[in-house]
């Protein structure tokens, strides 16, 4: 069932054939909007959501792009945007773990988590923002990560992956606050998707001890906040970083 409250708009969710992204393009979807699709890997996963969109109504399409290459992010772009118009809604949801302690990470390990997470953010941002501000409307929501703010052992790279992009949203917020275009960012503590659910019972129960809530979120409950700051409800909000975690951060 659609809610038609806002005018029908394009949004891309990069990483969104599962988890997470999943969610988020479904909860768009139910708004009215069409939605692209992004996937690096997990094609079947992606056309499964594309399925359930299209059921719900609205045009969809899945778009491959390996958002740590250049390349890879303009040809993806392109696709989406031929296929369903310049993208009103950015939403910079891929993102990859690579943990181990500095004194054994290896640049590699390093070097890939900041060139998915980070520079994948700055690649997909650079592409869409030219026609936000030609049209004077634009949404960018970056899914972060609690542990951006907190830490984490074992998570240098990701941890400062995560804490650049809180940078960069800020000061994205201002270069096109008078252009129509809000950017905001959404840090998530533990969320019910893959990555959480591999984790053995020990750390889980570990994990707990730090959440106020003493459980751990689910997708629906970030999405719903994505759907809020896509919408013309949001439209005074910029430069915001939510966290929705439980009360980990406090």
């Amino acid at each position: 069932m659609l809610i038609m409250n806002d005018k029908k708009r394009h949004a891309l969710i990069t990483g969104a054939s599962r988890g997470i992204g999943a969610a988020i393009a479904l909860e768009l979807a139910k708004a009215g909007h069409s939605i692209s699709v992004n996937y690096n890997s997990h094609s079947n996963d992606a056309e499964r959501v594309v399925k359930d969109l299209l059921n719900i109504g609205v045009d969809a399409k899945a778009v491959k792009g390996n958002v740590s290459d250049k390349k890879s992010v303009q040809e993806m772009i392109n696709n989406a945007t031929d296929s369903l118009g310049p993208v009103d809604i950015l939403v910079n949801n891929a993102g990859i773990i690579s943990d181990n302690l500095i004194m054994r990470m290896k640049d590699e390990e390093f070097d890939k988590v900041i060139d998915t997470n980070l520079k994948g953010t700055y690649y997909c941002t650079k592409e869409c923002i030219p026609s936000m501000v030609k049209q004077r409307w634009g949404r960018v929501i970056n899914i972060t990560s609690v542990v951006g703010i907190r830490g984490n052992i074992g998570q240098t790279n990701y941890s400062a992956s995560k804490a650049a992009i809180h940078g960069f949203t800020y000061s994205l917020a201002k270069e096109v606050a008078t252009r129509g275009v809000t950017v905001n960012a959404i840090a998530p503590g533990y969320i019910k998707t893959a990555t959480v659910d591999v984790l053995s019972d020990k750390l889980k129960d570990h994990i707990m001890t730090w959440i106020p809530m003493k459980r751990f979120g689910t997708p629906d409950e970030i999405s719903g906040m994505v759907a809020f700051m896509a919408s013309e409800r949001a439209r005074y909000m910029t430069g915001e970083l939510v966290k929705i975690d439980g009360g980990m951060a406090i």
